[in-house]
């Protein structure tokens, strides 16, 4: 038996294997992308001086101010979110890549919401929008995850399936006279009322702070992930599927349903995640505004090793490399396909932890004999 199942049988959340997946392999991971980023840097002609100034403004632009760390945590916010929601599947042995399109019904679901609530008091039409988001996330995740219990066909393709749909399902919806703004000719969406917006939290500080009151809604998420995944009966049914559907199922457990409430638990979460982008940062739905971040949200979780608790810290990350990045284009000029590399290359590391392993032996304690044996 694994060392991960040993451990999901006990109920025991960290042994050292799994911190040594959590924390030293990420960083570690981090670490040697930017080492290989100012490789690059180096090789495509960049001086030595503008690569140093490029990792200075890196830095600078994600926390070396209140604007920078207000950036840094409005972009990682919704990455922290879509980000649990494939984690959770992930431990459930599903591979959903669908929360692009989670993400995008999610989001307009909330716009719609909102608008329709508008009139009445916050404290109903702001949960009330969140709601919407989260229950049509999680509906449209469910399709797949029942396509997958009832006929068998592969979570992969079903979602990307339905990513595609969404994109076309959004161009069309904002085009209808229900949801697109009055004398616009183009696909934009009526604007969310005052009282469905997630409210700015730093605006005495400076109105253009764009933090909003997503940060406790996604902490809160994050906690209840947590309770779900490791004290919980429906998430040892998750974890125990995820390591072994077969004995799962041997052991009782209806692996059908376990497949469609861990997909519509992921799509509420993701649904959750566009709620936040359209009630927090845009105010309305337009094409296009999910803006990849379902995709680099797989990226998160893959960081976060499927942890809440990493996939936090890594949604933070991932939120300080774009803020940074666009402050690495103004003060050192470097391109900010480099962020994109960067992350590429944490992917690269994470996916294969023998090679940061062997690159990195001092940062791990050997084995012990017999390890992992039952």
């Amino acid at each position: 038996m694994s060392d991960s199942m040993i451990q999901a049988t006990q109920g025991r959340v960290f042994g050292r294997t799994q911190l040594e997946d959590l924390v030293i392999v990420p960083l570690f991971a981090f670490v040697a992308a930017l080492v290989l980023g100012a490789l690059v840097m180096a090789a495509t002609g960049v001086a030595p001086a503008t690569i140093a100034q490029s990792y200075v403004a890196l830095l600078k632009g994600s926390v070396g101010s209140i604007n920078a760390v207000s950036e840094t945590l409005t972009a990682a916010l919704p990455l922290v979110l879509a980000g649990l929601g494939l984690a959770l599947g992930f431990r459930a042995g599903l591979f959903n890549i669908g929360a692009e399109g989670q993400i995008v019904i999610g989001g307009l679901a909330a716009v719609v919401a909102g608008v329709a609530l508008g009139d009445l008091p916050a404290f109903i039409a702001l949960p009330g929008a969140l709601l919407a988001g989260a229950v049509a996330g999680a509906f449209y995740a469910g399709i797949a995850g029942w396509l997958r219990a009832a006929t068998g066909a592969h979570e992969v393709i079903s979602t990307i399936m339905l990513n595609l749909i969404s994109f076309r399902l959004l161009d069309y919806l904002l085009r209808t006279p229900l949801i697109q703004k009055e004398g616009r000719a183009d696909p934009i969406s009526k604007s969310v009322p005052d009282a469905a917006e997630l409210p700015k939290l730093l605006t005495f500080l400076d109105v253009n702070l764009r933090l909003h009151a997503g940060l406790f809604l996604t902490l809160l998420m994050v906690a209840i992930a947590y309770w779900l995944l490791f004290r919980s009966k429906l998430g040892f049914e998750f974890r125990a599927s995820g390591e072994n559907a077969v004995a799962a199922r041997f052991a009782g457990m209806n692996a059908g349903l376990t497949i469609v409430l861990a997909m519509a638990i992921a799509g509420a979460l993701a649904g959750l995640a566009g709620a936040n982008q359209t009630l927090g940062v845009l105010d309305r739905a337009t094409p296009g505004f999910s803006a990849g971040i379902g995709f680099d949200a797989i990226a998160v979780a893959l960081l976060g090793r499927s942890h809440p608790v990493g996939v936090l810290f890594a949604g933070i990350l991932f939120g300080a490399l774009e803020a940074g990045g666009r402050q690495m284009q103004v003060d050192a000029g470097v391109s900010i396909d480099l962020i994109a590399i960067i992350q590429a290359l944490i992917i690269v590391f994470i996916a294969a932890p023998l090679l940061v392993k062997a690159i990195f032996p001092w940062g791990f304690r050997k084995a012990d004999k017999g390890e992992g044996r039952s």
